[in-house]
């Protein structure tokens, strides 16, 4: 693990942009020069990306169905990925759904464990989160000893079941993609989900018995897409603090009014609006309701998109740099990360100060990411 001065570089400290070198050792940012040191000269020295929530990872475990024998080679693939956009710590959501497929059970099973096998034999922070949806009951008295046997202190509720439609006895929208995926016939897979929509009267009081049982062991939660604030208050209510992604300002509104952490996606801010319609995330980072940003489905998104916000004025670099290093850091209870003060993790990454590219990423001191140029600055 290597003790490095760098010098020469434009560092992001809370405060904003300095000459002041920044120093580490043994993993850890230290506030007196340890004696050997590189020039960064033309760069900038950034905290770490804390993504915490993306699902990019899916392309590097299972390429094409089928293609999921080696999915530790495929968390090594992502994590190249992950370091090469900025990102030291990465919380991979992974589905446990009625879906089936990638987002059924057994995938999940098989993915929690590898991430748990293989994450000390990386350098990137990888932890994963459960997206679990609610209508699954039959899975409701086991999931807390799940959540501990796969190491998971961090999961989110969903609910993509196609009520209208159930209701309203008409066929779900892509249905035999969905049964082909989960290897059912469509019958059987419309059949599962009527039978799930059935349930729908016992969901209520189930979470709130389940949630209880999960604060009591740890588990962070959140909820996914609230629509209104009685949704918000309701998962409030359970214990169910983070609001990710939600639909409506009224929902955001209400999550910041109780202080309740509010995630929104980067390629939202990217895109310059939800691909599917919904809130704005720039909307709501103007009227400070939004606390983090995540990668959601592209992991280059949030480096760039708290650049877009710097640039545009919205926010100073100090400020939109938090939205994805302090801010995310906080909400996930990582109070060792995020910043670069001295005591927490050497966790930064380099940008080439005039292209603004990733040129070096590092995870408690060891190098995750590097390219050619900048890594003659470390060999010479």
């Amino acid at each position: 693990m290597p003790n490095l001065d760098l010098t020469g570089a434009r560092v992001l400290y809370p405060d904003g942009l300095s000459q002041t070198p920044l120093s580490f050792a043994e993993g850890l940012i230290v506030d007196a020069p340890v004696g050997r040191a590189v020039d960064l000269t033309g760069y900038l020295v950034l905290p770490g990306i804390v993504d915490l929530h993306g699902d990019g990872f899916e392309r590097h475990l299972a390429q094409r169905r089928g293609a999921m024998k080696q999915l530790d080679a495929g968390l090594i693939a992502c994590e190249a990925e992950l370091a090469a956009n900025g990102i030291t710590t990465a919380v991979l959501a992974q589905f446990v759904s009625w879906e089936g497929g990638m987002r059924g059970l057994e995938f999940a099973e098989r993915v929690f464990a590898t991430i748990r096998d293989a994450k000390q034999a990386l350098v990137t922070d990888l932890q994963a989160q459960l997206r679990f949806e609610t209508h699954l009951l039959e899975l409701y008295d086991d999931l807390p000893q799940r959540l501990t046997d796969w190491g998971i202190s961090y999961m989110v509720f969903n609910d993509h079941l196609p009520h209208d439609r159930l209701d309203a006895g008409k066929l779900p929208r892509r249905l035999n993609g969905q049964a082909l995926k989960a290897r059912r016939s469509p019958e059987k897979h419309h059949a599962y989900m009527k039978e799930l929509h059935g349930l729908s009267a016992e969901v209520p009081a189930a979470l709130d018995m389940l949630c209880p049982r999960l604060a009591t062991a740890g588990v962070r939660m959140g909820s996914h897409d609230d629509a209104t604030a009685e949704d918000r208050a309701i998962w409030r209510a359970r214990g169910v603090q983070v609001a990710e992604f939600p639909e409506t300002l009224e929902a955001a509104e209400a999550a910041h009014a109780a202080g309740d952490p509010v995630l929104m996606g980067a390629p939202n801010v990217v895109r310059g609006g939800s691909h599917n319609g919904n809130l704005s995330a720039v909307d709501l980072l103007v009227m400070g309701y939004c606390d983090a940003l995540a990668s959601d489905y592209h992991y280059p998104s949030p480096r760039r998109a708290a650049l877009m916000l710097a640039d545009a004025g919205i926010f100073d670099l100090a400020g939109a740099w938090a939205l994805i290093s302090s801010g995310p850091a906080a909400v996930l209870g990582l109070s060792d990360r995020g910043s670069l003060t001295t005591g927490k993790r050497a966790d930064f990454v380099v940008l080439d100060a005039l292209t603004r590219r990733v040129a070096a990423t590092f995870a408690q001191g060891r190098v995750s990411y590097m390219n050619g140029a900048i890594a003659e600055r470390f060999i010479a």
